[in-house]
């Protein structure tokens, strides 16, 4: 137990962090990096939540230019390349084929929105717009005869769930305390923050200068809970549905088409054999924690698959269905999908009390500009500190950014037991750390058990120590997505592995 402290200077902490998503992550990185001492308190694993749940995409948003989010989707389209720079083992760039629908926006609509999309952001590495003849093209080939003409543009593509604990692998490194499976059950204001903390049935108290609530759809919960405080008034929470199915087409690319009923819908390459398919917008109420495709909403997307591609599928066909909880900053918006996703940082320094920012809102894509604009907010309190974000590496992202090929070549001639599959899947994932996963094995059962998949005792080990991985799921669904490869007897093997 921390015993409880009361002069502002005393405090444990200079920032405590409630969430353990891409906001929570992403804050605690940048803050730990300024030199302050950092607390992330998680109440189940890292990613848990929305930040598994999104569409996997680094993109600026092509749909919110109809909106007029311009600038959101400037500050999105920056910072593709600022990722891709930064993790260029998880970020990876990827052409995307908008195929013009008949009797809906023309191709002159389209082209100047692609206009923009190229310009708005400042693109270096990215290709820019190119035109399609789908009729003959081999990319109109998995598609309905009528698609005629489209379009190719660039965004990028990700590992949303990895992105995550990369920040939190990274805060760590620079001082943060990371604390997964902990839940915030009270926070009493004063002139410093105190915290009841609960871990495996145990209580401990600790104490901070500032506290974060960036719990993403458990942000109101935590308020009215925790904090004691009103019902955020302007909360929006808003589900967004994924399908994955059997690969429908054999390229590289993915599609963005428009729906009749005024959306888009994404369908995209997807851990080499499958393809993902989202997503939906709908309100939701309720433990964000119970979120799940309701069945019209994975009738919706494979109708929407059916009316597009030749290949067709039926719920039949769904190998693989997740939910995610949007919180969003309300505007009246009567549709789900017109709300907008830009972020809102509400800042409370009233009375002189502690101070608690909220973080309503916000994309995978911009967490780190969010990031830099929670630490300028909190600059009265915490100081004044550099930016350092923007020219940063995240773990195992130290090498240039096309050079994954070449870093394929040298772990195959460096560990020449390996598959070129399980070899692609783990620079994927680790970047050059993979040195770390694979230390000084020289043969196949150096890496110790085959749990299933191409997943082995070494790799687990190495997720364990160093990733907070505890259970079957943290491995298979958030460090990796090889759940989609394992069966129920593989899933045993791995969890008596790691309980023992």
């Amino acid at each position: 137990m921390v015993a409880r402290k009361g002069i502002r200077g005393m405090a444990d902490f200079d920032l405590a962090i409630i969430g353990g998503g891409i906001n929570g992550a992403g804050i605690a990185r940048d803050a730990a990096g300024r030199g302050l001492r950092v607390l992330l308190v998680e109440q189940n694993d890292l990613a848990s939540g929305t930040s598994s749940a999104s569409t996997k995409l680094i993109h600026g948003g092509l749909r919110y230019l109809a909106h007029g989010w311009f600038r959101l989707v400037h500050e999105a389209l920056a910072e593709r390349e600022v990722l891709l720079r930064m993790a260029p083992h998880l970020v990876r760039p990827m052409r995307f084929v908008l195929p013009q629908e008949p009797g809906m926006r023309s191709a002159l609509l389209l082209r100047l929105g692609l206009f923009l999309y190229d310009h708005l952001g400042g693109r270096e590495i990215l290709p820019g717009t190119r035109t399609i003849d789908l009729a003959r093209d081999p990319l109109g080939a998995p598609l309905k005869a009528r698609y005629r003409h489209g379009f190719e543009y660039s965004d990028c593509q990700t590992d949303d769930a990895r992105l995550v604990v990369l920040n939190a692998l990274d805060a760590a490194e620079r001082g943060a305390i990371i604390r997964t499976r902990t839940r915030c059950v009270r926070a009493d204001r004063g002139e410093i923050w105190q915290l009841d903390l609960e871990a495996r049935g145990r209580r401990d108290a600790v104490s901070a200068r500032v506290l974060v609530n960036a719990a993403g759809p458990w942000v109101g919960l935590v308020e009215e809970g925790a904090l004691h405080r009103p019902a955020l008034s302007r909360l929006r929470l808003v589900k967004g549905s994924h399908i994955v199915v059997r690969r429908l087409f054999e390229h590289d690319r993915g599609y963005i088409f428009q729906t009749v009923d005024g959306r888009v819908v994404f369908a995209l390459p997807f851990e080499r054999d499958f393809t993902l398919v989202g997503t939906t917008d709908r309100s939701f109420a309720g433990d964000p924690s119970e979120a799940a495709p309701a069945a019209d909403e994975i009738s919706y997307l494979c109708r929407v698959v059916n009316d597009h591609f030749r290949a067709g599928v039926s719920r039949a066909d769904v190998i693989w269905s997740f939910a995610g909880v949007r919180p969003l900053n309300d505007d009246g918006s009567s549709k789900p999908q017109d709300t907008p996703r830009d972020y809102v940082l509400a800042f409370d320094h009233a009375g002189g009390k502690a101070p608690l920012l909220t973080v309503i809102g916000g994309k995978i894509t911009t967490f780190r500009r969010l990031a830099e604009a929670a630490l300028d907010a909190l600059a009265p309190v915490l100081g004044t500190r550099p930016p350092w974000t923007a020219a940063s590496r995240l773990p195992g992202g130290d090498f240039a950014v096309d050079g994954v090929e070449a870093l394929v070549a040298e772990t195959l001639a460096s560990w020449p037991f390996l598959a070129e599959a399980q070899a692609r899947r783990m620079i994927n994932a680790y970047g050059t750390r993979v040195r770390r996963v694979l230390r000084h094995a020289r043969t196949v059962d150096d890496l110790g058990p085959a749990l299933g998949g191409d997943l082995t005792g070494a790799e687990v080990r190495y997720l364990m120590e160093q990733e907070w991985a505890q259970t079957e799921d943290d491995v298979l669904w958030r460090r990796s997505k090889l759940g989609l490869r394992f069966s129920r007897e593989d899933r045993s093997r791995l969890g008596a592995f790691m309980a023992g």
